[in-house]
């Protein structure tokens, strides 16, 4: 299950449905959600931003759960958060591959703003959306959390005792940079150099349990 990659069809569009109108009604609730948000969102303006009629929308996306959702889906795969396909090579060492790992997600995530404001509505909504808040873990975080703790789980110079622990704490850490410095702009507060903050994680992570051997 670890290997399969995020799926970058939208789901609850049918086949019939052309890419050029999915690309439409997906770009109109983006922007929808974008300016309103989850709750402000209204299915109207997002048909009226696409330019097909209302029955084409909700045949294909009967609500805007599923619109969130295909949305997510979309931001997954088009920017590759986690870089899913590429990290199954063992040859190179774990710390120069995890490192890699971490400034990619880092840089994708920061340089995309769509992406930051996502999060912030998932997060400002997920009281009483929880199934959004579910839907991003789905896609994007719990594919990232299985492939990293195979990862560590199976890499022959890595014999880390609970994998999917050190996995939760890798990750863990890189959103909770990420929340501080670019969703909630708190940076300042609480300042780290991001080189050294994973420079110091990898030594916690690998060279301490190279110690304990």
């Amino acid at each position: 299950m670890w290997r399969n990659r995020v799926i970058c069809k939208a789901k609850g569009a049918e086949r019939e449905l052309s890419s050029e109108k999915t690309e439409a009604i997906l770009n109109g609730a983006m922007q929808e959600f974008l300016e309103h948000g989850y709750a402000g969102a209204r299915i109207d303006k997002i048909v009226a931003a696409a330019g097909v009629s209302k029955a084409t929308v909700y045949r294909h996306f009967p609500d805007k759960e599923t619109l969130f959702t295909a949305l997510i889906q979309q931001i997954a795969c088009r920017k590759e958060l986690f870089e899913l396909q590429q990290l199954q090579s063992f040859e190179e060492e774990p710390t120069t591959f995890l490192k890699r790992y971490a400034d990619g997600m880092l840089d994708n995530v920061a340089s995309d703003p769509q992406i930051l404001t996502f999060l912030r509505i998932i997060i400002g909504e997920s009281g009483r959306f929880p199934e959004l808040a579910r839907a991003f873990v789905q896609n994007i975080e719990k594919p990232s959390l299985d492939f990293l703790t195979h990862y560590v789980e199976s890499h022959p110079k890595l014999q880390i005792p609970a994998p999917e622990v050190a996995a939760r704490a890798f990750i863990g850490t890189l959103i909770h940079f990420v929340l501080l410095r670019d969703v909630l702009q708190s940076g300042d507060i609480v300042p780290i150099e991001r080189d050294r903050l994973l420079d110091s994680l990898l030594a916690l992570i690998i060279h301490k349990n190279d110690e304990g051997k």
